[in-house]
């Protein structure tokens, strides 16, 4: 299928099913499509524990449940299966490489690595850190690289870990969003893995105007310094964006650790609880900030005196901090089945932005190939764009 008619499908489904996906239970305990669609909703929120985890780790799942209630979700499926992309056999590193690299982003690097068959030119790594990435392309191609990193102690640790592995590589410490990184662009086939966001969109911005011959990036955190709406970046799409739409895109914790669940879990039940506070002292929904991560170490009612203390409210003395507690997990509970709905819609929200990109390299004289570079496991996203200027 071609990138274009792919977008299109995808757009057209995205917006059939906008009332779905842009409704947020967290802030609304029953959202409007409750009613539009009480079996859906019933079996939502009559999921078992176990079910619940199962659908929230495996997206394919999800959405193959959630088509037995909606229509179009089969189709949804297949439209978001881009399939992997093909992997060269390279040079491989010596055992000191994956040094100071946690094992899972190693894996990151090496399959991103191994989709590249050739550089075409000398290649410069964008948002770089210590330049992990780039090291390892040194060493399989033999051809110039100069890593790009805005934090100065990242390039010195990059150039102390170059001299380690024996390879020559540049870094330079520089914002990638100011015109000072412009010059060290011309000519080269620019990688990038994991650029955030506007780091990523002002890449490929970049890549166009300067001409660049090659560019392969694994887009990440869309919604990363976004100001306002998503504005779409090829002519073929239409479909607007609010910011709470693009984070959801990342949305599902494949690769995070149980404790990690389990902290996420502990201040979605006690902001939860704290905003049912709110709502019994007459006051409507109020958006609560991140935060602080030592608070959830403490007890619930400490929690909730430090989040007063940062919002401003006063707690009375008479609170039932269990009653309080108790009926922010229970809406927790709640929230994380309704969520479900939303998060079926993320992989194809994520990539329709990933295609929007893509059709707008074509539309700028670029050949392109789009698939997954490496399974879920290693991370959910996954999804890489290699151009090529014709």
């Amino acid at each position: 299928m071609q990138h274009a008619e792919r977008l299109s499908r995808l757009e057209a489904l995205l917006v059939a099913h906008q009332p779905l996906w842009q409704a947020q239970p967290f802030r609304q305990a029953r959202p409007a499509w409750c009613r539009d669609h009480p079996s859906l909703s019933e079996a939502l929120l009559g999921l078992d524990e176990t079910t619940l985890l199962h659908l929230g780790a495996d997206p394919l799942a999800l959405v193959a449940w959630l088509g037995d209630f909606l229509p179009g979700m089969a189709e949804l499926n297949a439209l978001c299966d881009v399939g992997m992309l093909p992997q060269y056999a390279s040079r491989e590193p010596d055992a000191h490489f994956p040094n100071h690299v946690p094992g899972r982003k190693w894996q990151q690097i090496t399959a991103f690595a191994s989709t590249l068959h050739a550089a075409r030119a000398p290649l410069l790594e964008w948002c770089g850190g210590k330049g992990h990435l780039g090291r390892l392309l040194r060493w399989q191609h033999g051809c110039p690289v100069l890593t790009l990193e805005r934090d100065p102690s990242l390039c010195e640790q990059g150039r102390q870990l170059a001299r380690r592995s024996r390879v020559e590589q540049e870094f330079a410490a520089l914002d990638v969003l100011t015109d000072a990184a412009a010059p060290a662009l011309a000519g080269r086939h620019a990688v990038a893995l994991h650029a955030c966001g506007e780091l990523h969109r002002h890449l490929l911005r970049e890549a166009v105007e300067r001409r660049l011959p090659a560019l392969d990036l694994a887009p990440c955190c869309y919604h990363h310094l976004l100001r306002g709406d998503y504005l779409p970046m090829s002519s073929a799409a239409i479909l607007r964006l609010r910011r709470d739409d693009v984070r959801l895109a990342v949305t599902g914790a494949a690769t995070a650790a149980p404790r990690e669940l389990r902290l996420r879990d502990r201040e979605m039940a006690w902001k939860l609880a704290y905003l049912l506070f709110l709502q019994r002292q007459g006051m409507g929904y109020r958006p609560l900030r991140p935060v602080d991560k030592h608070w959830l170490g403490l007890d619930f009612a400490g929690f909730c005196q430090q989040l007063a203390e940062r919002e401003g409210d006063a707690l009375p003395t008479d609170m039932d901090w269990d009653e309080l507690e108790s009926a922010g997990w229970r809406r927790q509970a709640e929230t994380m089945r309704l969520s479900l709905l939303r998060q079926g819609f993320a992989r194809a929200l994520e990539l329709w932005l990933v295609l929007d990109m893509v059709v707008y390299l074509q539309q700028h004289g670029y050949q392109v190939r789009l698939g997954s570079f490496c399974t879920r496991d290693v991370t959910p996203r996954n999804l890489l764009i290699s151009a090529r200027l014709v």
